[in-house]
């Protein structure tokens, strides 16, 4: 983006008026450069995609903190027709191609592992969308995305994973939900109540509608009001990313939603957070086109 003072350079505008309108119009409108790769982007028309077939890693890349695309300890591999990641360390497992518009349907489980600073932590992994930017662009682990959160008490959380493209500048991430404020003061999805507006400058994860106040980072956590199926159990994931709409549902349940989010197509990553994750259907349907949400089959 440009600074302030630069913009003002550039723009010539015979009254303050105009300036704010034009303004509006520049900060609010993609790029023409990020409109054309939004539109290069791959969307599911008719039928679905299955970016995982059961057998391979096929259109997925690793990228590993400590070791970047290399994956010497094989912490994602296939293991009896599932997509098994171990845990063992920090970084994510990405689609090769960008996406965009589309329905998706993850099913997974906990595996018994957990490692690390994070062996009594709760499990964490989560589901990353319209990830652009560069690999490891936050904290050398992760590309720039919108995640969508896999952990014990917070299942649907969204959290702007913030970070720089492959230039060196930050991703400009901005989404808008109709939320509230906990007891402890969090933010939290309150469906039909006021909208704010969440970018780098006000950065905060967005709890889903259910999330205990008295949540806490130990190991086997479970909230009241939880809708996620028992540790071992397998669970559904269901959202709809449609243009700048995310839907999330977890078990057949909405638990979280944004408006006029941005970037809005990208990559899909999935997370290792030293913790161990088995992922047994990972698909992208067309708007409209897919399964209703529902709880996952045992």
């Amino acid at each position: 983006m440009l600074g302030t003072q630069r913009l003002f350079g550039i723009i010539s505008v015979s009254n303050a008026r105009a300036l704010a309108a034009t303004l509006a119009i520049l900060w609010a409108s993609p790029s023409g450069a990020q409109e054309r790769m939004r539109e290069q982007a791959i969307t599911p028309t008719t039928d679905v995609i299955k970016l995982f077939d059961g057998k391979s890693l096929d259109g997925f890349y690793s990228w590993m903190k400590d070791t970047g695309r290399e994956d010497p300890r094989q912490v994602f591999r296939v293991t009896d027709g599932m997509l098994h990641v171990t845990g063992d360390g920090l970084g994510g497992l990405l689609t090769t191609a960008e996406y965009r518009d589309y329905h998706v349907v993850f099913e997974f489980k906990w595996g018994p592992r957990t490692w690390n600073d994070r062996k009594e932590a709760t499990k964490d992994s989560g589901l990353l969308v319209h990830s652009v930017g560069a690999d490891g662009g936050y904290s050398g682990t992760w590309m720039p995305s919108i995640e969508v959160q896999i952990i014990e008490g917070g299942m649907g959380d969204f959290i702007m994973v913030t970070g720089n493209d492959k230039n060196g500048k930050p991703v400009p991430f901005s989404l808008t939900c109709e939320v509230g404020r906990d007891r402890d003061g969090e933010v939290i999805w309150q469906k039909g109540n006021a909208k704010e507006i969440f970018n780098l400058q006000n950065r905060k994860r967005i709890n889903w509608y259910g999330r205990d106040p008295d949540w806490a980072d130990k190991l086997g956590f479970r909230g009241k009001q939880d809708v996620d199926n028992l540790d071992g159990q397998w669970n559904r994931f269901d959202v709809y990313c449609d243009k700048g709409h995310i839907e999330t549902f977890v078990n057949g349940v909405k638990v979280n939603e944004a408006f006029d989010v941005q970037p809005n197509y990208g990559r899909l990553q999935l997370q290792t957070e030293q913790a161990e994750l088995f992922i047994r259907r990972w698909e992208l349907w067309p708007i409209g086109k897919g399964p209703k949400p529902a709880k996952a089959a045992q």
